[in-house]
């Protein structure tokens, strides 16, 4: 729990949270009745809504199924062009452990979504597999490795590799550092995630 703890304080300008419950609230669900749907504890939803927790890829899929609503639909900006300046990316938080997100596609876009990450040494996706609805999934390796299992497959990614994949094929990633952090470019189509 402290784990989960600092890594969302380094997100505090993220607005997960607040648009978790707004959208909860939009259904007319209480965080009882979310929780009843994905299995969730009360507890973790309200803190996950007041930004105190993070959650794993595979959790923040369950609860946007539950409310019918994309992931991607967490994190849209309600201004802006096309253009996203370096020093204007936006902080997100699309799931995972030892992780910081921004968002390199403006959020209007719903064609591709770009999502640039730091993963910490060991960082990782979390416990259990997770797939979600789009048509295609490339992950670049900036600096660093990364592991990913797809099912019953396993690839180490190294600095320079590409892979893509079936997001909806059950998988997992995790940094296999315990030194290094890498830096991975996640390029989904359509945008959504």
């Amino acid at each position: 729990m402290a784990d989960t703890r600092a890594r969302s304080k380094r997100h505090d300008e993220s607005q997960v949270g607040p648009r978790l419950r707004a959208t909860r609230k939009a259904h007319g669900m209480t965080i009882a009745q979310l929780a009843e749907e994905t299995g969730l504890s009360n507890g973790f939803i309200s803190l996950l809504e007041r930004n105190e927790v993070a959650a794993s890829v595979a959790t923040l899929i369950r609860l946007c199924d539950a409310l019918d609503v994309s992931i991607g639909s967490l994190f849209e900006q309600r201004d802006g062009a096309g253009l996203v300046r370096r020093e204007d990316r936006p902080p997100a938080n699309f799931g995972g452990y030892g992780v910081r997100d921004t968002l390199l596609t403006w959020a209007g876009q719903r064609q591709l979504e770009v999502i640039e990450s730091r993963v910490d040494p060991s960082g990782h996706s979390g416990e259990g597999m997770h797939s979600f609805e789009a048509d295609s999934e490339m992950i670049y390796v900036i600096a660093g490795a990364l592991d990913v299992e797809i099912e019953e497959q396993f690839f180490h990614l190294r600095r320079g590799d590409a892979l893509t994949l079936n997001p909806r094929a059950p998988h997992r990633w995790q940094n296999p550092s315990r030194t290094r952090e890498a830096d991975i470019l996640w390029i989904i189509t359509p945008a959504g995630l």
